[in-house]
């Protein structure tokens, strides 16, 4: 018989001996870490806790990077709209100097500011955080706006705002310097002014007439094209006794001529001599009045018609707002009146009306949504038959979310939208809506720039589509919805912001619009009418630079994007005391107590020696002394 020895190794033990020296190991790994355990597995039951945790820790910290990149992006923006604000200001202050001086160039020393003004802004506006474009909207990686001598001079291929600025004039002003009105004498003893061609938009508009002329008639302003006319009827006025005609000019503004029959000599400025020759010959008096007429037009359009002109042709270049315009039919007794936002949709002869009218039943359907015609009692998507044109294209800006609302000026509808490509009108009633001037359907909208339609440029009659051959000034994102929308970023898990920005934008386009005007007119520095040009134009870039109720303002868009700052705030501020409490839960799951670790390092200890000396005693042990 042989007897085997003890394998000490394989004992239960020795099995015990190594699980106490491994625990042993496992608690000073956890003394000198202040960690559970290495990895997971040895965290214990609250691990999925602190796994948790630690996945929406990495959350706030990608977060807390987005903030940090938006808030460089904001800042950015925010100093180039306040290097806005300066700008406007300055321009602002030079174009309400009263002082008119001329240098060599045909300008003043505030328009040589404002032409140096307009190359900071398109700086300005070309902003870039790394290769960002901050007033691109969503095409970040495209410049903002094109070279400041560009957008004024052209290139080789596109002509800039100062060709269609030029142009624009000389369709106003028309050849013979009467911005497109023709005055003659059909009588000895009458005047007579019309406007040259019947829905150009082009050019003085005659808006009223009245007259005190002792024994004149006064017919007009009616007719297609406009006219109104002045008979003395063969009898002299009195002193004092008035002629007063309201033109509208390109610009929507209203100029008044005032002509006082005077016995004065010299006439005085502003008057017509009354004929005092032996016999009194009142056709004289005619003539005077013919003559003081002529003078008092042409002074005002080569003054306030040049200005309002050159505003005008600004609009037509850097107005991105899309827009169809019509003229329509009024249904006035002969001669018709020009339409205004009052005239009706429809109304018996000799009503101020459209003809023919819209009737019920009918329906007008604007980017696929319906408009129908009623009696009376229109509600939601109805007309009354009876209502306005204003109140139509009020419906219309509602369907088309334009940001620039429609208008009727000058007898002629103007439809704008955002959204060239989108705009499509259509009526079961082709006949009514060719009444409002659009005779071709679908109606769609027009992209400006917007240039004279022919040449020469002082017979044209139509504005066309010139974007094939000018320059475009703003090169971003133009597409429809808002410019903030077009940069967004989720700052939380439930909260995103936004921080677009585009250089079109309506109180960014104007001003750039306004110190281009100023900036690029000039005149000739010894006309006779020089000065009246230039301090027309001065009063209305000074008031095109005033902030008017309802428009977007430079600080309009700095308060959205300073909200959307504060949504930051407020989220990092979450997001810190979120911080504080999922840490505190993963040093509550992960970490070890040194307390409790070194007393079950002594227990451990005390296990183990007692385990030694049992295992010191059997090693002793022989068969003698088992026996």
């Amino acid at each position: 018989m042989s007897i085997s020895s003890i394998n000490y190794s394989s004992s239960i033990l020795g099995a015990q001996i190594r699980n106490i020296n491994q625990q042993l190991t496992d608690l000073s790994t956890q003394l000198s870490t202040g960690k559970l355990s290495q990895n997971y597995s040895g965290m214990g039951t609250n691990e999925g806790f602190a796994i948790a945790g630690r996945a929406q820790l990495s959350n706030i910290a990608g977060y807390t990077d987005t903030i940090t990149n938006v808030n460089v992006s904001i800042n950015l923006a925010n100093t180039a709209l306040q290097s806005l604000t300066k700008i406007r200001n300055t321009v602002q202050t030079g174009s309400a100097n009263t002082a008119q001086d001329l240098n060599v160039n045909g300008q003043t020393i505030a328009q040589n500011t404002a032409a140096a003004q307009f190359g900071s802004m398109v700086g300005v506006l070309n902003t870039q955080t790394g290769s960002r474009y901050l007033f691109s909207g969503t095409a970040v990686n495209t410049q903002s706006v094109a070279d400041a001598g560009d957008i004024i001079n052209g290139t080789t291929t596109q002509a800039g705002f100062k060709t269609v600025m030029a142009e624009r004039q000389a369709a106003d002003l028309g050849a013979s310097g009467m911005g497109r009105l023709v005055q003659t004498q059909p009588t000895p003893s009458s005047v007579q002014v019309s406007e040259d061609v019947a829905g150009s938009p082009f050019g003085l508009k005659i808006k009223a007439v009245s007259s005190t002329l002792t024994g004149a008639t006064v017919t007009g302003p009616s007719g297609s094209p406009v006219s109104f006319s002045v008979d003395l009827n063969g009898v002299n006025p009195n002193n004092g006794d008035k002629l007063s005609i309201q033109f509208t000019l390109p610009d929507g503004t209203t100029e008044q001529i005032d002509l006082t029959a005077s016995t004065a000599t010299p006439t005085p400025l502003g008057s017509f001599a009354i004929d005092a020759s032996t016999p009194v010959n009142p056709n004289n008096t005619a003539a005077n009045l013919n003559t003081a007429l002529n003078t008092a037009i042409t002074k005002l359009a080569n003054t306030s018609l040049v200005a309002a002109s050159a505003v005008v042709a600004g609009d037509n270049f850097f107005n991105t707002a899309s827009s169809a315009i019509g003229t329509p039919v009024n249904n006035q007794a002969a001669p018709p009146a020009p339409v205004t936002g009052a005239t009706a949709l429809s109304g018996a002869s000799p009503s101020d009306s459209i003809s023919p009218g819209f009737v019920a039943g009918d329906t007008i359907t604007v980017n696929g949504t319906t408009l129908t015609f009623v009696s009376s009692g229109a509600t939601g998507d109805q007309l009354n038959v009876t209502d306005s044109i204003q109140t139509l294209l009020s419906k219309i800006d509602q369907i088309t979310g334009t940001s620039k609302p429609s208008t009727v000026h000058g007898g002629s509808i103007t439809i704008n939208t955002d959204d060239a490509a989108s705009l499509n009108i259509t009526s079961s009633n082709t006949g009514a809506l060719g009444s409002l001037g659009f005779g071709a359907t679908p109606v769609t909208a027009t992209q400006p720039p917007l240039r004279v339609g022919s040449s020469p440029a002082s017979s044209a009659t139509t504005l066309v589509n010139g974007s094939a051959t000018t320059v475009k000034w703003y090169l971003g994102n133009d597409g429809p919805g808002s410019a903030r929308s077009t940069a967004t970023a989720r700052v939380d898990d439930a909260v995103t912001v936004q921080y677009g920005a585009q250089a079109n934008e309506d109180a960014i386009r104007r001003q750039l619009q306004a110190i281009a005007v100023f900036g690029t007119f000039s005149t000739s520095p010894t006309g006779q009418y020089s000065g009246g040009q230039v301090s027309a134009l001065s009063l209305r870039v000074t008031q095109a630079l005033t902030q008017q109720p309802g428009q977007q303002r430079i600080e309009d868009i700095q308060t959205d994007i300073a909200m959307a700052q504060n949504t930051m705030k407020d989220a990092t501020t979450r997001q810190t005391q979120a911080k504080a409490q999922l840490q505190g839960i993963i040093d509550q799951a992960e970490s070890a107590s040194p307390d409790q670790v070194a007393s079950e390092i002594l227990a451990l200890q005390n296990a183990l020696q007692a385990s030694y000396q049992v295992t010191s005693n059997l090693a002793q042990l022989s068969l003698v002394k088992f026996l």
